[in-house]
């Protein structure tokens, strides 16, 4: 399985969406790019970490492409706001696509550059990170799949 690493804000409204498509085998919230060995929710809510709440997702290439996980990505968040997604507000929930592989670093490069030219957020600039892949940090096991646990609507507006 591949992988692929996203910051959009709550990761739960992310893992949500990344939950629904075909080809996707599993998401899990988590933090990625901080400056600290371990982390934790309440750590990483403070602001002080560096982390970002982001999805691992992990996703089967004959099935789904990294092309269409960008696409998802771009429709259900806004990506011109510096370090904040609605009420939430701080670099944890900073747009950012963390890239594991050349390729990846490509496509999502491709992916904002078409973004931009779409002018689809008109002159807003598209703040959204494009670095690579490091430590990942599952999030507690009470942030999986959360939304469905606790039967609750997504938390995300759709952008698409």
């Amino acid at each position: 399985m591949a992988q692929a690493t996203f910051g959009a804000g709550c990761f739960w409204g992310v893992e949500h969406f990344f939950r629904q498509i075909e080809g996707v085998t599993d998401v899990t919230c988590g933090y990625m790019g901080g400056n600290d060995k371990y982390t934790d929710y309440q750590s990483v809510k403070s602001g002080t970490t560096g982390h970002a709440e982001v999805v691992q997702v992990e996703y089967d290439e004959e099935r789904v492409s990294f092309e269409t996980l960008l696409t998802v990505f771009w429709q259900n968040h806004n990506p011109t706001t510096l370090n904040q997604q609605g009420g939430d507000i701080g670099s944890q929930y900073r747009s950012t696509i963390f890239f594991h592989d050349r390729i990846q670093k490509q496509q999502a490069e491709a992916s904002k550059l078409a973004l931009i030219k779409s002018e689809r957020w008109g002159l807003k600039q598209i703040v959204t990170e494009i670095v690579p892949a490091v430590r990942f940090h599952e999030a507690e096991a009470y942030h999986q799949n959360y939304l469905a646990k606790n039967e609750l609507p997504s938390c995300h507006i759709f952008y698409g």
